[in-house]
């Protein structure tokens, strides 16, 4: 347990720069006394450690202190190496190198056996470079301007201040700072038609917590599908968003954009779905049918 307790030690003063013995008691769950006793026995294992006594004092790591490779542990080793072959995000996010020097500094040869790749079927390469210049903009605090198309297909031009790329409901998304609505906006990749970086920097600041993906861009929708294109529904929704009927009928339960996209996924169903609410999304998905009845009719 102390062993555990002295690299626990270590690893928040390297992620914070420096706590005081009142903080790691209270994280720890030991005494003030214990505390000082762990770094003691740090110190006379030859970890460069001190604390200053005073108003803005606190417990340190010496500067430039870099934790050997040998505290980690086999199985935490391939850890980190099976973690980086997971992001295979985009192929040309190339991590390559990374991998092969991680590799000899652990004395490990990990076969790479996952690829994750985010791209649209027929589209790698430009989805890709959106990838690389959202990457560079949010690593680099650079504004971009973008084409994007909303919800109904109007396209209009933003200057915005990125943010984080998060990945939900099986969508990119780019969290960032809308300039012409001077507040926090969530963007779908997709939607974003192109984008230009601009030399204009901006200051760091953390998305809200307060505004989530779900939240922002979804309404909660139910639909009833007959078990014969059960094979659909479970391509499309989770488990745990449908629920089987004595039937066999599957009711389904989700948040859902009510956008044209949602009108022609329910049209592709045919009479293999029924909207049980809202009640108004019967009407636009009946007119939309009639409008496509009327202009392929003989």
């Amino acid at each position: 347990m102390r062993e555990s307790r002295l690299f626990k030690i270590m690893y928040h003063l390297i992620d914070k720069g420096y706590a005081t013995a009142p903080e790691l008691a209270e994280k720890f769950e030991v005494s003030v006394r214990t505390i000082y006793r762990d770094i003691d026995a740090l110190s006379g294992a030859g970890i460069p450690i001190y604390a200053e006594v005073g108003r803005n004092g606190g417990i340190h790591l010496m500067d430039h202190f870099v934790l050997d490779k040998a505290l980690l542990s086999e199985e935490e080793k391939k850890d980190i190496l099976v973690a980086l072959q997971s992001v295979n995000v985009a192929q040309n996010m190339n991590n390559s190198q990374i991998l092969q020097k991680l590799s000899a500094l652990f004395h490990l040869d990990l076969e790479n056996w996952l690829e994750l790749d985010f791209s649209r079927w027929g589209n790698n390469e430009s989805d890709n470079k959106k990838f690389e210049l959202l990457k560079f903009s949010i690593i680099h605090y650079k504004s971009i301007k973008i084409h994007y198309a909303n919800s109904y297909g109007i396209i209009n031009e933003r200057i915005i201040q990125p943010c984080k790329l998060t990945y939900k409901a099986k969508a990119w998304y780019l969290k960032a700072f809308c300039t012409k609505k001077q507040d926090w906006r969530i963007f779908k990749l997709n939607r974003i038609l192109d984008l230009e970086i601009l030399d204009e920097s901006f200051p760091y600041q953390n998305f809200p917590d307060s505004i989530d993906v779900s939240d922002y861009t979804y309404n909660q929708i139910m639909l009833r599908f007959p078990k014969e294109v059960a094979y659909r529904v479970y391509d499309e929704f989770d488990k745990v968003q449908i629920q089987q009927q004595e039937n066999g009928d599957l009711i389904v339960s989700v948040k859902m954009p009510e956008d044209s996209w949602l009108i022609g996924f329910l049209l592709s169903f045919g009479t293999q779905v029924d909207i049980i609410s809202p009640a108004y999304l019967k009407d636009v998905v009946a007119e939309q049918a009639k409008l496509i009845y009327k202009k392929y009719k003989p």
